[in-house]
């Protein structure tokens, strides 16, 4: 491999500020985005997939949401590739730009009634192009942060970008419930396009903070020509690392704020505002926890974590489960907390394992390929997975032996992986 030459010189406290809310706002976006369409799902469904049945209707919508998860794992390798060759900060424009486009288009395209059919392939298209960038901005943003980070912070620095994705969300809920309080009679007519349009704005901000950033890697060293290639050649073991390690987080975050909500509803009888706000003030929980536990692990470590927390998942998710399962809010809140507080420690701690397991030139893709097949494959399917184990074995609570099997894989993953916390980037 071509010889490297001498990482960057630190960056400036302000300039340092400056990368942290760059970095933060795609996954601010790509998060809210996802938010607002699952929010105002059913009249995406009614406007560009009309049909004599409603229900129809909305699976082609939430078809069109899947289509987008199934392109990370593409953009993973293309994102990946173009953040070794190109540089980070070529690529964190390019993924923003991808992101913000098709959440503005969406807002102002024309419906069925305009366009027919081409609305519908419209929405996929733009779903399609939103999932491709998506796979790459989370890993090139931690990658990014943690090259520029101060060598006793990167813990510190990563977590800001799993606090903006769960920001995102919270975001899109909050715009969602704005545009329903003031818009209420207008909704279903034009209203709805409002969040689109809103999105917009957070895509020029990141733009504008993004476009004056100085690069961490690529323009300080000689690029890797094919970093895909030697990812799989010589890093394959740190790939392996990286999936085993996430996977918990994967299907720990689609279960228990994602699919949640519908089990509290469908299985356990809770109204939905009732569900939703208990997943709301887990979330928030959530949102302060990854900072936190960032710092700390700048301070003890990584690998106590990445051990101890899979550990606690294993045994305690049986009987968290158990007791969500009781129609009492008093006793299913303090429960999703608990899981709130494990994945909030859990997560920006192995986002800055991720980037430190692997050698500067490859960085970008062999985090982005790895991360993205098990988010995309295995933590987008989760809940389809969860609902069909429930059908399957009539038991309300066999979920909790899936997030289980996931939670054992990633405490034998983390037995085997280094502490990287301490000392410098490969």
């Amino acid at each position: 491999m071509t010889a490297i030459a001498a990482a960057p010189s630190p960056l400036g406290g302000r300039v340092r500020r400056r990368a942290v809310v760059a970095g933060i706002s795609g996954n601010v976006l790509e998060w809210y985005d996802f938010a607002v369409y699952g929010y105002f799902a059913p009249i995406i469904a009614q406007k560009f997939f009309p049909s004599d049945s409603p229900d129809s209707s909305l699976l082609a919508a939430y078809g069109a949401f899947a289509a987008g998860f199934l392109m990370r794992p593409l953009g993973g390798f293309l994102f990946g590739y173009l953040g070794d060759r190109i540089g980070r900060r070529r690529t964190l424009i390019l993924s923003i730009v991808l992101m913000a486009g098709p959440t503005f288009l969406i807002g102002v395209m024309p419906d069925a009634s305009v366009l027919g059919v081409w609305a519908a392939v419209a929405v996929v298209l733009m779903r399609m192009l939103q999932g491709l960038s998506v796979g790459g901005e989370c890993t090139t943003s931690v990658t990014y942060l943690v090259e520029q980070a101060p060598p006793d912070r990167r813990g510190l620095y990563a977590s800001w970008i799993n606090f903006g994705c769960i920001g995102g969300i919270l975001l899109g809920s909050a715009v969602g419930a704005l545009v329903h309080t003031f818009w209420e009679a207008e909704v279903q007519d034009w209203a709805w396009r409002l969040p689109f349009l809103a999105g917009l704005s957070v895509g020029v901000l990141g733009l504008m903070l993004r476009r004056g950033l100085p690069d961490s890697a690529a323009s300080a060293e000689l690029r890797e020509h094919a970093p895909v290639a030697r990812a799989f050649r010589y890093e394959w073991r740190s790939m392996l690392r990286v999936s085993g390690i996430w996977l918990m987080n994967a299907v720990g975050f689609y279960m228990m704020f994602l699919y949640i909500t519908t089990y509290l509803q469908r299985e356990v009888g809770l109204s939905a505002a009732m569900a939703l706000d208990i997943n709301t003030i887990s979330m928030v929980v959530l949102l302060v926890t990854i900072p936190v536990a960032g710092y700390v692990s700048d301070i003890v470590g990584r690998r106590i974590f990445m051990v101890a927390v899979p550990l606690m998942m294993l045994v305690l998710s049986y009987p968290l489960l158990w007791v969500m399962h009781h129609a009492d809010p008093a006793l299913i809140l303090p429960a999703q907390i608990v899981f709130a507080l494990m994945l909030g420690t859990y997560g920006p701690v192995v986002s800055a394992v991720m980037a430190e397991l692997f050698p500067r030139a490859v960085r970008c893709s062999g985090m982005s390929i790895a991360y993205n097949l098990t988010l995309g494959l295995i933590g987008g399917t989760t809940p389809m997975v969860a609902t069909y184990m429930i059908e399957r074995t009539d038991n309300d609570l066999s979920i909790a032996y899936y997030l289980m099997a996931a939670a054992a894989i990633s405490f034998v993953s983390a037995l085997r992986t280094p502490e990287t916390g301490r000392g410098p980037l490969r």
